[in-house]
């Protein structure tokens, strides 16, 4: 099943706000309805063809299946651009300026190297495809020729597993879903939730170096990758033969985190963990962030270290978005101070022993447990905010995200910094914000901060949310945050990692890119400014 054109996932999932939130959007924010709904898929008007009749051949014969080169409006409009906000607001206007000439879906890696070597004699650039939810322009280049959108989800296959080493080798294309499915069968799992899991794939987790809900005892899908293969416009790429290794730098890092900018992630060989015996999740509230904070950092450096270890700021608990799926319920009133959620996976003896010693910790901080109940809420819709995204937006608020990381220590500047330029910017645009906040990812030295921004939409959002998204990324960088501790790059934060890594981290980056894809063939603009 494909994802919803127009917003996020399944559509038989999406569901109108609750009334009381439509209320407090109308009488906190000012929030109005639309005047009009989106655009239909039939509405839409195309772009006149690019693709000349020399490139169609030689992608046609780079390809086994006849139906694996698509250029029909549908599928095109399928694969133009990706989930952010702008991105959304800019298809429900019908706008596909920058939308693919076509759509290829090889089904091996050497058709993936066909199609590269294809674009590259045709003046072509190619953008991998994986499950579309990048929310930071990582699937709209900045190129003047056309492109084609590489959708990898015939690459769908657990080549082998090695229940010696605990390995598991995947193909790119494969969902979250799918992953699971197929390691749980066999007694494992590899345990990388992110919120996106439902839609995003594994070429996708590691080009973007993802971070599941559950990376507290996992750890971050780079942490996972042992080995990949990768197509480029020049051969193939292989890294990893061990573990680790003292063999010079490890260029799997380099691939890691590349957004296709380097190479096209056809295949990746992964840790994998037994099959937890027991998962059980429970809320901890806190009198303030700042407590709930200090206690994170305790069970990260000290540990326990609980498998899910997140915490809502005031305003985000208050609103209830600690559990996506209790907000408006008429059951759950608005809560005090901030919430955190801890979960525990592994043996019955395992889980039972590191909840035990955990609560001592978390009841030093001055937690209070309230219980299984918004730990099994949070579970219940730990995927559900993308789609209350696209209701607000149905709604006529504008509603988006952003997250940084940095070190405990200035993580409360950094906090406030973010905040400050979010709520400063639009206040002073005239559509004051709800700004909310959580920690979902924990490190000893560090941790991660997510943030919720609902407003008032403006006159016109796209352009009414660029200076404010620039403010922030400011915001970041002078508060020594990094641009992106999980979103990635794409085209959005470019400009601020090049600031961030400095011109000459950016001159190594070019000339990497230079000696893979010397005609530029990859993913132009995105991640690497282009010379």
């Amino acid at each position: 099943m494909d994802m919803l054109w127009s917003g996020w996932g399944d559509p038989a999932k999406a569901a109108p706000l609750p009334d009381a939130v439509t209320g407090l959007l109308r009488d906190l924010l000012g929030v109005t309805p639309r005047a009009s709904g989106p655009s239909t898929l039939d509405e839409i008007e195309l772009p006149a063809p690019t693709l000349t009749d020399e490139a169609r051949t030689a992608l046609r014969s780079a390809l086994a299946a006849e139906d694996a080169l698509r250029d029909d409006a549908e599928s095109r409009i399928r694969h133009t651009r990706g989930k952010s906000t702008p991105d959304l607001l800019r298809i429900r206007a019908g706008e596909v300026e920058d939308i693919p000439a076509a759509v290829v879906l090889p089904a091996t890696h050497d058709e993936v190297l066909a199609v590269l070597r294809a674009c590259a004699a045709h003046g072509l650039s190619a953008v991998p495809f994986g499950g579309g939810t990048s929310v930071v322009g990582g699937l709209a280049p900045e190129t003047k020729r056309p492109f084609v959108a590489l959708d990898l989800r015939r690459l769908d296959q657990l080549l082998a597993v090695d229940e010696v080493s605990r390995t598991a080798v995947l193909q790119p294309g494969l969902r979250g879903p799918q992953v699971e499915a197929l390691l749980n069968e066999k007694g494992w799992t590899l345990g990388h939730f992110p919120q996106s899991f439902e839609w995003a794939t594994v070429g996708g987790f590691a080009a973007a170096r993802s971070s599941g809900q559950a990376s507290a005892g996992y750890g971050r899908f780079d942490e996972m990758v042992l080995a990949l293969t990768v197509a480029t416009p020049e051969g193939t790429l292989e890294t990893g033969r061990a573990p680790r290794s003292a063999a010079g730098p490890d260029l799997r890092q380099l691939i890691l985190g590349s957004e296709g900018a380097l190479g096209v992630i056809t295949a990746v060989t992964v840790r994998i963990r037994p099959l937890p015996q027991k998962r059980v999740y429970e809320g901890w509230r806190f009198a303030s962030f700042e407590a709930g904070a200090t206690a994170l950092r305790r069970l990260a450096q000290d540990g326990p270290r609980p498998t899910v270890l997140r915490l809502s700021d005031e305003t985000e608990t208050f609103i209830g978005l600690a559990q996506p799926d209790a907000i408006g319920a008429a059951d759950t009133p608005p809560s005090s101070g901030c919430m955190a959620i801890t979960g525990y996976e592994g043996t019955e003896e395992e889980t039972a022993a590191r909840r035990a010693a955990a609560r001592e910790i978390l009841l030093a901080c001055g937690g209070e447990c309230v219980g299984e109940e918004p730990g099994d809420r949070w579970e219940h819709g730990r995927y559900n905010a993308p789609y209350l995204r696209d209701a607000l937006l149905d709604a006529g608020a504008f509603a988006e995200t952003l997250e940084t990381a940095g070190f405990w220590s200035t993580l409360p500047q950094l906090y406030a910094a973010v905040r400050d330029a979010l709520t400063t910017t639009l206040t002073e645009a005239g559509t004051p914000p709800l700004v909310m906040c959580h920690i979902s990812h924990t490190y000893e030295n560090g941790a991660s901060l997510y943030f919720t921004v609902v407003s008032a939409q403006g006159e016109d959002a796209v352009a009414h949310w660029d200076p404010v998204k620039r403010a922030a990324n400011d915001a970041i960088l002078a508060a020594g945050g990094t641009i992106s501790h999980h979103h990635g790059v794409g085209t959005d934060h470019r400009d601020w990692y090049a600031r961030e890594i400095g011109p000459l981290g950016v001159r190594m980056l070019q000339s990497v890119k230079a000696e893979v894809d010397p005609s530029g063939v990859l993913s132009p603009g995105v991640l690497i400014p282009v010379r």
